[in-house]
């Protein structure tokens, strides 16, 4: 049985039903927390955490790891959603498996070094050979829990899509694959280390059918269902012309609300679509520095949380965030609240939560999320004594307002991700060079 203990935290900030902030120490056994508090002080490993915050492990809900190798791309660094896109489809689209993997690589890196132990991923093209696979290996070389969505793209431009031709797909043919790999990797246990989930892409991009099939398919399977939904003004003018009606009546007619779903961004969501995401349990996935790079406006998340709603944070694709760092988004999502509904309509530790037992929540993550016995032992560790916390008086509320941006130390199911502030499980230089030439091979 191995077993590691945490000791002299000064504060563990446990997420428990009551949200206790406590000092002092975490027992672990085979990945699963056994004491916290106070606890034996004999282990296989020991860590001492004096001066550090220990939080629960950030959890990432929305991604596009493949687009970490086109970060402040030329033609697209000023553009809105549907520009940005069509700027980036062609780059996308020469793009292979090592491409696949290395990025993915780099994206999980990123978050990993930002605190998070848990992140999901939206794949929905699939040029050259790609295959899900190549970003499943990459999630396993860095260490973190997994939850990636085979997405899908099947309406072109010929047929009045945003996507090139060349990168859609049959829809037989997608529906195919997602049972392929649902059957091949999907594991619904508590601790498991991967879950496959099913995401059709928009709804400018895939059919109707398609998505009421993607919904059938899911709940036969018991898997998550994963969309972008209302991200900006030209989103709801579409599904408005195109369907006749806002993106949540069209999600609603489709099968696609409920505990088993979660939708990116929902900037533009109305009262009533706020409302219907609070009846059924619906999650959202929200993304502030991407929402602000590619100028769709601040998602209401103040009234979402109000009413209900499970709200989380994402990242989303480097191309449209430039950064992979989930504690950076952590800090924007309470500096836009605030801009929209004023300095006390959002702190730091409802931040936190929201990074952490929201992001589990909307995951389905029963088993992860917080500091508590009988909990997965993810974790992060702080060390709050540096120069960005010189001078700050409360330590949980300064991770968010001052930092750190890097984590000391970071454990998935007991198991060291990061040391030290290094990696564990890659050569991090060596995978930045190979991501630049790749990078670099996508030019032109």
């Amino acid at each position: 049985m191995a077993t590691l203990l945490v000791k002299n935290a000064d504060v563990l900030v446990t997420m428990d039903q009551t949200r206790r902030e406590i000092s002092g120490d975490i027992f672990v056994q085979d990945g699963v927390i056994t004491a916290i508090g106070e606890t034996p002080q004999i282990a296989d490993e020991i860590v001492d955490a004096k001066g550090c915050v220990v939080t629960p492990g950030l959890v990432n809900t929305h991604h596009h790891l493949y687009q970490t190798l086109t970060k402040a791309v030329p033609g697209g660094q000023d553009a809105l959603l549907f520009g940005w896109l069509q700027t980036l489809y062609p780059i996308w689209g020469k793009m292979g498996p090592e491409h696949m993997f290395v990025s993915a690589q780099i994206g999980l890196a990123e978050l990993a070094l930002s605190g998070c132990t848990m992140s999901s991923d939206h794949l929905y093209l699939f040029p050259n050979g790609v295959r899900l696979e190549d970003t499943i290996e990459a999630a396993q070389t860095i260490g973190l829990r997994f939850h990636p969505t085979r997405g899908a793209m099947s309406i072109g431009e010929s047929d009045g899509g945003l996507p090139p031709d060349s990168l859609v797909e049959q829809e037989s043919a997608i529906l195919k694959d997602s049972i392929r790999l649902i059957d091949a990797h999907h594991d619904a246990s508590d601790g498991s280390m991967l879950r496959i989930g099913i995401a059709p892409c928009s709804p400018f991009s895939v059919s109707r059918e398609l998505m009421r099939d993607a919904a059938i398919l899911a709940r036969d399977k018991g898997v998550m269902l994963h969309t972008h939904l209302a991200e900006n003004d030209e989103d709801i003018a579409y599904s408005l012309e195109k369907f006749g009606c806002r993106p949540g009546q069209y999600a609603e007619d489709l099968g696609w609300v409920g505990q088993d779903v979660w939708h990116a961004h929902c900037v533009k969501l109305d009262a009533v679509e706020i409302d219907l995401f609070a009846r059924t349990g619906t999650g959202v996935a929200h993304c502030p520095c991407s929402n602000c790079r590619l100028g769709s406006g601040i998602a209401p998340v103040r009234a979402m949380r109000d009413a209900g709603v499970n709200v989380a944070l994402g990242v989303d694709g480097s191309a449209s965030n430039d950064s992979g760092s989930l504690i950076a988004e952590a800090r924007q999502a309470m500096l836009l609240q605030r801009v929209q509904n004023g300095a006390d309509s959002i702190g730091a530790r409802e931040i936190l939560e929201i990074a952490t037992l929201g992001g589990a929540k909307v995951l389905g993550r029963q088993d992860c999320g917080s500091l508590e016995i009988g909990k997965r032992a993810d974790f992060a560790i702080w060390d709050m004594s540096g120069l960005q916390n010189a001078g700050s008086w409360d330590p949980v509320a300064a991770l968010v307002f001052c930092g750190p941006q890097k984590v000391r130390d970071l454990y998935v199911e007991g198991r060291a991700v990061v040391q030290a502030g290094n990696l564990t499980g890659i050569d991090l230089p060596v995978v930045v060079e190979k991501a630049n030439r790749l990078a670099q091979g996508l030019v032109g």
